[in-house]
């Protein structure tokens, strides 16, 4: 498999020695601008990169540019309720992205790296849009012409049927009086899986039996998108996006059970997902009174159909009755959000007014079966699947930012929401809540070089309606009742932020964080028997992480540059059962990733590589916990020739180490503060993955 790969990588870069001897051209723009300084240039409060500094990266999108500017990194979108105020540190001509299902990579991948003029960094504070904090992008860009891009990224995994049919395909360009985008992308289908054993013992440590295993996983995800924009004369702007997408989900599973002096059991996992879903979201913003008013609507609909079977039968037993299960879940769910923003200033203070209203919910029907005596299936009342859950929410926010001095600046934010959640069938309660939110940010700009951000903030958070039902866990027996007592989280938020640029040789980005959350939803106790996510009374969360790069030209290494990112987090909950302290569920540990890039100078290749790993807190149940850990490191190597007949091609090798995951069950009898019943030991493996990237632009 190594020499496979080898063979890959010098065909790469052999094919362009080739047409540079058959036909000589003049250097081309990336070999030109090898030596072009990654440091910023300095304006007022904005950190200013030119595009010409990126050329040496061989661009074909925005969102090539944004991904080495170094110490910066997009954020995630926001899973808060409605639109809410902006979360993604990322703006585009000055405007959020006013969507949720699309993150600001995928709309940054529509942009042509031609359209860019420059990429603008500035700390929050200094922008009056509310939700925002530490350092915010903003892409600059002109209209263009008709242009577009492309990529092709086959997959191909150790046992595992390759996939084909995945990468993106986007258009940009002028229409009528504004800008157009068409993409359609397929880069979130893959393939996974692995293979390995599991020991089970007693509650003594006593085997038991082991249990052979082979997964598959294939999810196929393409995903249309379109967006127009229009700026007019007086200031105003209008943007309209949807998106339609459709995810064919499909898990596998073959297991074969041996127990000393007992017949094998063969054991079949299915599991199946044929969603379809849409998004639409629209904003108009025009000045009004002295300041300037956006509209927005929003809406997001999404059929899910789920089937889940886990079956048994005796290996080599003529007439042998099949065992098993079968859960049927369809889920419809949908959220409409209408939302007002006005701005306006008045002397150096800047004012906002944000009002929204959202209504949110979740359809979801479902069946559940169990085979007889004689294998055939039989219907199993579920009390709890079968619901509906919806929350009609209101919000008002007022925010207030000025400077208090030449390097201080403030941002405040103040309002409140009322809602009212409902679920529908037996047991099912209305209710209404009154909350408070808002944030205070400072921004320091204590040099150039140095500048620091801190935010207060009170947050509400949105709850995951599917654990308000009853569900099946039909390997495991993991299974969970109906809670229709739930109510959102609520937290009390600190951050500090510090960056620091050094100039030629890079940045650092130091960040803290601090959050005691209330309502905290976990795994509680409903019933002498059951379980189900419900809300535990507080918890608390401390977290410090780190992002720097360094430009390794100023040691003598040029084209070569490093980034880090770490983080270490620790969290305390009160357990529900032992009343003690402990991680919460899932809660990240510890993190981090190292990734080396160097482009040769003189040459259109690249080279480089990623190390990465992470550990996270168990997964308690009231009955069972369950921990994954790596044996070693991620890692990852790549070559890159950025100009093979005007496309770009990009090998990689995955898993170079041969990471393998040990995963650790406990299953106690009853409940955690009771004896154990049984344990299980697993390791699973999943070998080489090889990707071949072809991108292009037209």
């Amino acid at each position: 498999m190594l020499r496979k790969f080898a063979v890959l990588l010098c065909a790469s870069a052999l094919s362009g020695n080739a047409i540079a001897q058959d036909a000589p051209v003049a250097p081309t723009p990336a070999v030109e601008a090898q030596n072009q300084s990654l440091s910023p240039r300095q304006e007022g409060d904005k950190a200013i990169y030119d595009a010409a500094q990126f050329a040496r990266f061989s661009p074909q999108t925005a969102n090539d540019m944004v991904g080495q500017i170094p110490g910066f990194s997009i954020t995630q979108t926001s899973n808060e309720r409605g639109l809410g105020e902006a979360s993604q540190n990322v703006l585009i001509n000055g405007s959020r992205i006013a969507s949720k299902g699309e993150d600001a990579e995928a709309t940054l991948a529509r942009i042509s790296a031609k359209s860019v003029l420059r990429l603008e960094i500035v700390d929050a504070s200094k922008l009056n849009i509310a939700g925002l904090t530490g350092q915010v992008l903003n892409v600059v860009t002109k209209p263009a012409n008709m242009s577009g891009n492309f990529n092709w990224r086959p997959l191909a995994r150790t046992r595992m049927d390759p996939l084909i049919l995945t990468g993106a395909i986007n258009l940009a360009g002028k229409l009528g009086k504004g800008q157009f985008s068409l993409g359609l992308n397929a880069e979130n289908s893959f393939v996974g899986g692995g293979w390995g054993e599991e020991i089970n013992f007693d509650g003594n440590r006593q085997p038991l039996y082991t249990r052979s295993f082979n997964s598959v996983n294939r999810g196929d995800n393409p995903k249309l998108s379109a967006s127009y924009s229009q700026n007019g004369s007086d200031g105003s702007a209008f943007n309209v996006s949807g998106s339609i997408a459709y995810f064919n989900f499909r898990n596998n599973s073959e297991l074969l059970r041996k127990a000393p002096g007992l017949v094998d059991i063969a054991e079949t996992s299915r599991n199946s997902e044929k969603e379809w879903n849409y998004e639409l979201s629209s904003d108009y913003e025009f000045p009004l009174g002295g300041g300037k008013l956006k509209l927005i609507g929003y809406q997001r609909f999404e059929h899910s159909p789920f089937e889940s079977s886990f079956e048994q039968v005796p290996v080599g037993v003529a007439g042998a009755t099949r065992s098993g299960s079968r859960f049927n879940r369809i889920i419809d769910e949908g959220e409409s959000v209408l939302r007002s923003e006005f701005r306006w200033k008045g002397g150096k203070n800047e004012w906002g007014l944000s009002i929204e209203a959202a209504r949110n919910f979740l359809d979801a029907e479902s069946e559940f079966f169990s085979r007889d005596s004689n294998g055939i299936y039989q219907p199993i009342p579920l009390p709890g699947a079968t619901s509906r859950v919806e929350e009609k929410r209101g919000q008002a926010i007022l925010s207030f930012g000025r400077p208090l001095s030449s390097k201080l600046s403030l941002q405040t934010t103040l309002g409140g929401e009322y809602s009212q959640l409902s679920q529908s069938g037996p047991g099912g309660l209305t209710r209404s809540f009154w909350r408070p939110k808002g944030s205070l940010n400072l921004g320091w700009k204590a040099s150039s070089k140095l500048d620091a951000s801190l935010r207060l903030q009170r947050k509400v958070g949105q709850l995951n309606f599917g654990d308000f039902l009853a569900s099946k866990d039909l390997q495991n027996n993991n299974n969970n009742g109906s809670n229709n007592e739930l109510v959102p989280p609520q937290s009390w938020l600190g951050e500090l932020e510090v960056n620091r640029s050094l100039g030629k040789a890079g940045s650092i980005k130091l960040s803290l964080a601090a959050e005691h959350i209330s309502d905290i939803v976990d795994q509680i106790p409903i019933s002498a028997t059951e379980e189900a996510p419900g809300n535990l009374p507080s918890a608390d969360v401390l977290a410090a992480t780190i992002k720097a790069t360094w430009l390794l030209e100023t040691i003598g290494f040029n084209g070569a540059k490093l980034d880090l990112d770490g983080t270490i987090m620790r969290s305390w909950v009160a357990d529900p059962l032992t009343g003690g302290s402990r991680p919460i569920s899932q809660s990240t540990r510890h993190n981090y990733s190292v990734a080396f890039r160097h482009d040769i100078p003189r040459s259109p290749l690249t080279w480089g590589f990623s190390v990465e790993q992470g550990v996270n807190a168990p997964f308690y149940r009231l009955n069972y916990v369950f921990e994954e850990i790596n044996n070693v490191p991620f890692v990852r190597i790549y070559i890159e020739h950025k100009d093979v007949l005007g496309l770009k091609l990009r090998a990689v090798w995955g898993n170079v180490l041969g990471q393998k995951v040990d995963n650790f069950e406990t299953y106690y009898s009853n409940r955690r503060d009771g004896p154990v019943e049984r344990y299980a030991d697993a390791r699973f493996e999943y070998k080489n993955i090889f990707r071949f990237v072809v991108s292009g632009t037209f």
